[in-house]
């Protein structure tokens, strides 16, 4: 699958580094003991399922292994650190660097420390991801969900309400994203969004803060993810998207190319 994907890549141009495919395929290898899987390594990354326990298991025996310059870092999208990493004697090594996905075409990569990680292990991190080519944002401190997924949640669960108290229908809601919001958000974000739309945050601030609270404050609660909504946004999407692994598989393979594309222009425009 990797050699595949590494072949439509050079065949499209947006194959990363100065190796061919094949050159780059060379450079990968499978291992199934750990031992030896990390041995001369100065960066470990993990990637296994989102599940607590499993991956406190993984950085236990890690933790056995190492030394006392490896990074040790998992890819969990939401997992604290203090939950992952706290009692390892190697915690001062340990981050989370959690990339998106499909991670090759979206390059945010959220890395987010340990209460007691070592400032070094975030700036080595931080450095490396910039030199593989990805765009790294250090978070201060961890929070449940992190930056990225606080923001997807935010953006659901407002979604979620609209089309649950029958203000837009799902397909409609879907489009005020992708051919409005994300447009933009393609390029800038919500606080440059907001820096453009007026002379200045401070403007802005000046003459929609009171428009923004008047709207805030008619969100509801948090929803339940249950019930009709689940039964009318599946319905929508199943007619769009028929849950078949061959249609679904064919859709994400439009979106990463779509992704492609996006990230070819985004490049081309920041050298310009």
């Amino acid at each position: 699958s990797i050699s595949k994907q590494m072949k439509e890549m050079e065949k499209s141009g947006v194959l990363k580094g100065a190796l061919s495919a094949e050159q780059q395929l060379a450079l990968i290898s499978v291992c199934t003991d750990l031992k030896a899987a990390v041995e001369g390594a100065t960066f470990i990354q993990e990637c296994t399922p989102e599940n607590l326990e499993l991956k406190k298991k993984i950085f236990g025996q890690l933790d056995l292994i190492v030394g006392d310059s490896v990074i040790l870092s998992s890819s969990t999208s939401c997992l604290l650190p203090s939950k992952l990493f706290t009692g390892l004697k190697h915690v001062k090594q340990c981050i989370v660097s959690h990339p998106v996905n499909p991670p090759y075409f979206v390059p945010l990569v959220e890395i987010v420390p340990h209460p007691e990680t070592d400032p070094s292990t975030t700036e080595r991190t931080y450095t490396l991801m910039k030199k593989i080519g990805q765009s790294p944002v250090k978070l201060n401190r961890e929070i449940e969900g992190f930056v990225l997924n606080r923001l997807q949640y935010a953006v659901i669960s407002e979604a979620w309400r609209l089309v649950g108290e029958g203000v837009i229908s799902p397909t409609d809601l879907d489009l005020v994203m992708s051919d409005g919001l994300g447009m933009r958000y393609a390029f800038i974000g919500p606080l440059e969004t907001m820096h453009l739309n007026a002379e200045g945050v401070s403007s802005y601030c000046e003459r929609y803060a009171e428009g923004m609270k008047l709207v805030l404050n008619t969100f509801g609660p948090v929803p339940e993810f249950s019930g009709e909504t689940v039964q009318k946004v599946s319905q929508a999407l199943s007619e769009k998207i028929p849950v078949v692994p061959k249609v679904l598989d064919a859709r994400r393979k439009w979106r990463d190319e779509c992704l492609t594309g996006l990230a070819k222009l985004k490049t081309q425009m920041k050298s310009d």
